[in-house]
């Protein structure tokens, strides 16, 4: 890994052909990972495959407007699932689903608290790098109050990877797929006009979702838009399987793309501890994920994908992929990223505070 890391074999690559490589690589990735049996196999492969990509010295990115449209797809995925069904679950558990979710933000905080305490990382890093959320959103916020945008950005989409995988490997044992695998249609026909009129949709709420100044708008606002016009019937959201893939594997190429040569470099010192700190944290949820399983009844791989740590995309895509109860993992998730937006910047005011006494 090494050699790899020196040689930089992409350097030297014209854009044309890292972008060929990079799609030859994902689709092998997929092929292995479909093989293996991974739930979210298409957001996996490119993911690996940018990462592979981008330490051997590539320079791609994804273009803005196709990442902001990718993020809408997902939350066109979500609002096309979720029910009136999921209110009276959290009715039901309203407590326990709220202790649930500040449990993770403080255990966050104090592993953050913890890395910055002990000389690791300075002042606030530890804290946006762990909070759970939208990476993106959290490396913003960040570097809008003075903490370093690189490392946090380091933290967060390698615990993006850490999270999802574990997530994919965790699906897996609990999700047994039949020997006889339904045949997925890549390209249906005869529902043109409703795809058109989602696809007008998407760019809508991309619009909207950057003027909003929202964080995380093009995510959130064609999740509550497409909720509210696909439940009063004034939106049927047609999401084509091959469509559903370019997007996952957008979504995957720009965190594995995220892994830049100086990132990487900047963050090597710290690096074993931020890989602790992550793994630490994702046990410290899937415990919570147990407490659910046990106290409120829900099935394990269901309580394991709300409580887990990642992105919300991530979250949403292995959901699909997998028979849980999708509205309740997505409805953890976003309220949770919500709790993170609103109280976020002051309790990493605070920890800075507590650091430097």
């Amino acid at each position: 890994m090494m050699a790899w890391f020196r040689d930089e074999p992409f350097l030297k690559m014209p854009r044309m052909a890292q972008w060929v490589t990079l799609l030859l690589v994902s689709a092998l990735l997929v092929l292995l990972l479909e093989w293996a049996r991974l739930p979210a196999a298409l957001m996996l492969g490119p993911m690996l495959a940018g990462i592979l990509l981008e330490t051997g010295g590539g320079n791609l990115r994804v273009p803005a407007m196709l990442y902001w449209g990718s993020q809408a797809v997902i939350g066109c995925l979500v609002a096309r699932v979720i029910s009136s069904d999921i209110v009276s679950t959290f009715a039901a558990h309203w407590p326990l689903f709220l202790g649930t979710m500040f449990s993770v933000i403080a255990a966050s905080c104090v592993l953050g608290w913890t890395i910055s305490k002990l000389g690791i990382l300075s002042d606030t890093i530890g804290v946006w790098g762990l909070l759970p959320g939208a990476a993106s959103v959290m490396m913003l916020m960040a570097d809008s109050f003075g903490a370093d945008g690189r490392l946090v950005a380091f933290m967060q989409y390698l615990r993006v990877v850490l999270v999802a995988i574990a997530a994919a490997v965790v699906a897996r044992f609990f999700y047994h797929t039949s020997h006889h695998a339904t045949e997925i249609i890549w390209f249906p026909g005869g529902r043109w006009g409703a795809f058109s009129e989602t696809l007008a949709f998407i760019f809508l709420s991309v619009v909207l979702g950057r003027k909003s100044g929202i964080p995380a708008g093009v995510l959130l606002v064609p999740l509550v838009l497409g909720t509210v016009l696909h439940i009063t019937g004034m939106l049927t959201i047609e999401l084509p399987p091959w469509f559903l893939a370019a997007s996952y594997a957008l979504l995957g190429w720009n965190t594995g793309l995220r892994f830049t040569r100086k990132i990487l470099l900047h963050a090597a010192r710290a690096l074993p501890q931020i890989i602790l700190s992550v793994l630490l944290l994702m046990a410290f949820c899937g415990g919570l994920a147990v407490v659910l399983v046990k106290t409120a009844g829900i099935d394990p791989l269901t309580a394991y994908l709300a409580t887990s740590p990642g992105g919300v995309d991530s979250a949403a895509i292995i959901a699909a992929s997998t028979k849980v109860n999708m509205p309740f993992v997505m409805a953890m998730q976003i309220v949770r990223l919500m709790i993170v937006l609103m109280i976020g910047p002051s309790l990493a005011r605070r920890i800075s505070q507590f650091v430097r006494l």
